[in-house]
């Protein structure tokens, strides 16, 4: 049967992957950053999974105020890389696994997660950063990719607890899977940063830091955080480490925290970083 091997969380920030792609990642502004990665890259290429399963958020590249799903599921088998207003991202084209996403959204749905099938999907940032940053600039992705998207863009994204439980009807679905695969999860977005309004460019280190903590040891207390909590200590879009919360509900109750990186600034955000492995 297919098994969870691993499970990562850390930021998107887009100017990431301008870095990247521009060739900026030995400035000094960037060496910490992609430091701090280092051992995660050598980390994903041991664990050798078959695929990844990419908890993200769409930032009105493949959805707009049209529709607005709460939970979707990529089931194509592949996956373009989205035109964010300055072309697409030159990073390979995403590989799909169409029937383990299959599989995944009956499981789901029968388990009550009103999931939105998507068999066309362009994905943007918010997935190809955390790719780079597991896994480089290869010629190929190593691995095939199940995007799963939630909104945490528009009024009322999903609480923290049912990004929680998610992971874990994720895992059960995972583990009735018949074919032999390696599957590490990916929980994207973060941390603490605000955008826009007076409060543009807030960063909270300390809130950061206890939600990092709590990531390996106590996941239940990080899922009881209130909406109103993220948007007053993380900021508008600290809403998105709700996100985090879908991959580790998707991991045994107890993990093992194989490394943790936080940096101060990242473009205009705070970005954090952990590994766990499965115990």
């Amino acid at each position: 049967m297919a098994e969870i091997v691993g499970g990562a969380a850390m930021s998107h920030v887009p100017a990431i992957g301008a870095a990247i792609d521009n060739g900026r990642t030995g400035d000094d502004y960037w060496q910490p950053v992609f430091r701090g990665f280092e051992f995660s890259k050598k980390w994903a290429a041991d664990l050798k999974p078959d695929v990844a399963i990419v908890i993200y958020n769409d930032h009105a590249s493949a959805f707009s105020l049209d529709i607005i799903p709460t939970f979707a599921i990529g089931c194509a088998e592949t996956f373009d890389i989205a035109d964010e207003g300055w072309g697409a991202r030159p990073v390979p084209k995403i590989e799909g696994h169409p029937d383990l996403a299959g599989h995944l959204a009956r499981a789901l749905v029968l388990d009550e997660f009103d999931m939105t099938i998507v068999n066309r999907m362009d994905v943007d940032h918010g997935l190809t950063v955390p790719l780079n940053l597991m896994c480089g600039s290869p010629k190929q992705w190593p691995f095939k990719v199940i995007p799963i998207c939630v909104n945490v863009v528009h009024f009322p994204p999903p609480t923290g607890k049912r990004c929680f439980d998610l992971g874990k009807a994720i895992a059960k679905a995972v583990k009735s899977y018949d074919e032999n695969l390696r599957v590490l999860v990916l929980g994207t977005g973060g941390m603490s940063h605000q955008l826009q309004g007076p409060r543009a460019g807030l960063t909270n280190p300390a809130f950061d830091k206890r939600f990092l903590a709590g990531m390996a040891n106590d996941p239940e207390n990080l899922a009881k955080i209130p909406h109103i909590e993220y948007v007053r200590e993380a900021g508008s879009e600290g809403i998105e480490m709700v996100m985090w919360l879908v991959m580790r509900g998707a991991l045994n109750a107890r993990v093992e925290e194989v490394h943790r990186f936080y940096h101060i600034p990242v473009s205009n955000t705070a970005l954090g970083h952990i590994l766990l492995e499965n115990r």
